[in-house]
């Protein structure tokens, strides 16, 4: 099992090494990002620049726009976890088997050593990356908040993956971004697992949070995010339940939150010279600014925990299921045209790709272990290949 974890945003990187399956890779990387724009202003991320107004959750899309792993499951695992707006002055490195070690605690004899959140961190990957003292000094701030979301969710995601794969292990590396502090806050988890076997669909899920110092002293936040499915072949039973777990998700927050979020993300994850989407879709959103920092938290939240159910089941189900040497070179082919769009269109890439003293294996860790392009290759009418090409090519609602 292959898992990739990576950072967007200036300081710790995470690394998870070793699984049944193979190699298994998490990276994090943390960066601070604040050119200027021509006016003087502080430039966002790409996708998020000169917003001509706020997104709030009532706010749409523009128009237009051993172990049965350890034998048939290799997971690619991208994850982003960053927080940026500080230096962070040390290098740890720890290391995980199945259930993690837990974070650091509290010097012994010290009052706050098990209080709620020393507890909380215990089932941590990794120890956060603010100091605990800072986070106790300020638990309502939405930074606290986040970062504790984000290193709660990735601990989840890869302790219940490495329970289905039976033998994973982790270790933990933090990197330094070198150019320092920067104005500007950026923190998120983000994954992409690309299964060996090609019954079970690639997951790619992102939620984030930014916080922007202007020059004249205003700070700007919102949050984007979103979960997607994209499987070699299609399965309806599949695609019913991981669009209907994501509804149930937005659904606790307004009824309208999924239809647009849905559309939204059949528009963004568009091959555009191909002419089809990157897989069946899910959520996507960006730029959520209302109405408050807390309901949106909220729903970023709902959509966390609606991760795992969506997807491991999925798995459990797929990672058993035999294939054959031409399912296989489908699976590879599709590979390709997720390369294509995360190298061509993906923002996040991008952003990272262009951002000074990044960290280029952490923001290439999305991509598959290997792909394949054949010249001019079409499947066959009414083959199992040409039927998910035509969902790529007209998305469906899967769920009412």
């Amino acid at each position: 099992m292959a898992m990739h974890l990576r950072w967007l945003s200036a300081g710790p990187c995470w690394r998870a090494v070793r699984g049944a399956c193979g190699e298994l890779r998490a990276y994090g990387e943390l960066r601070a990002w604040a050119p200027r724009c021509a006016a003087g202003r502080l430039c966002r991320p790409p996708g998020t620049a000169c917003r001509e107004q706020s997104r709030g959750l009532g706010y749409g899309p523009p128009v237009g726009g051993g172990s049965r792993l350890r034998t048939r499951l290799a997971a690619g695992l991208a994850g982003l976890v960053g927080l940026a707006a500080a230096a962070f002055g040390h290098v740890e490195r720890a290391e995980m088997v199945r259930k993690s070690s837990g974070a650091q605690s509290a010097s012994p004899g010290r009052p706050e050593e098990d209080d709620e959140l020393a507890r909380r961190c215990r089932c941590f990957m990794a120890p956060p990356v603010t100091d605990m003292r800072e986070l106790r000094r300020r638990p309502d701030d939405m930074k606290t908040k986040m970062e504790l979301l984000i290193l709660e969710t990735q601990a989840q995601v890869c302790q219940a993956l490495a329970q289905v794969d039976g033998g994973a292990r982790f270790s933990v590396d933090r990197w330094e971004r070198k150019e320092g502090k920067l104005p500007f806050s950026a923190m998120g988890v983000s994954s992409v697992i690309h299964p060996k076997n090609p019954h079970t669909p690639t997951i790619h899920f992102n939620y984030r949070y930014f916080e922007v110092e202007e020059a004249d002293g205003n700070t700007l936040w919102w949050f984007g995010g979103g979960c997607d499915l994209t499987p070699t072949y299609l399965n309806q039973e599949d695609a019913v339940h991981f669009h209907r777990t994501l509804k149930e998700a937005c659904d606790q927050h307004g009824p309208d939150l999924y239809p647009k979020f849905k559309k939204w993300c059949d528009d963004y994850f568009f091959i555009a010279h191909r002419g089809e989407r990157r897989g069946i879709g899910g959520i996507f959103f960006d730029d959520l600014d209302s109405p408050s920092k807390e309901e949106v938290f909220r729903f970023v939240q709902s959509c966390t925990q609606a991760i795992i159910p969506s997807y491991v089941p999925l798995v459990k189900k797929h990672c058993d299921d035999s294939f054959t040497p031409q399912e296989k070179l489908w699976q590879q082919l599709r590979r390709g045209r997720y390369v294509e769009f995360n190298l061509l269109y993906d923002r996040g890439t991008k952003f990272g790709l262009f951002t000074p003293g990044s960290r280029i294996e952490s923001i290439l860790m999305s991509l598959p272990l290997t792909a394949r392009w054949e010249y001019m290759h079409s499947p066959s009418e009414n083959s199992k290949e040409a039927e998910i090409l035509e969902v790529l090519r007209h998305p469906r609602d899967w769920v009412p």
